[in-house]
């Protein structure tokens, strides 16, 4: 099958206090990205773009210790591509061929 490029956003939000939170992205089991959290009140648009062969991937975010932080990711949606997303921060790449 053919890679497919599909571009995923959410919307990242952070309380924290003291130690400024570091977090990362993984795409199933691989480091996308690596971010330090710098921002009071307000929240990240995380742009996930993605070249992959249809299927299913799942997107999971982690704060790394120490931290007292609390990440919220919420309204993740597709931007760009054939994809769908489901609970559980899985996105499925359609196959834009069939």
């Amino acid at each position: 099958m053919a890679r497919q490029f599909v571009n995923i956003l959410a919307d990242v939000h952070c309380n924290w206090e003291g130690l400024t939170p570091v977090y990362r992205l993984y795409v199933n089991d691989e480091l996308f990205a690596e971010r330090t959290w710098e921002w009071n009140d307000c929240y990240l648009e995380e742009s996930v773009p993605i070249e992959a062969e249809p299927g299913d991937y799942t997107l999971r975010w982690e704060l790394q210790q120490p931290c007292l932080a609390r990440l919220d990711v919420t309204n993740m949606r597709v931007s760009y591509g054939s994809a769908l997303v489901f609970p559980g921060n899985i996105i499925r790449i359609n196959d834009a061929s069939a």
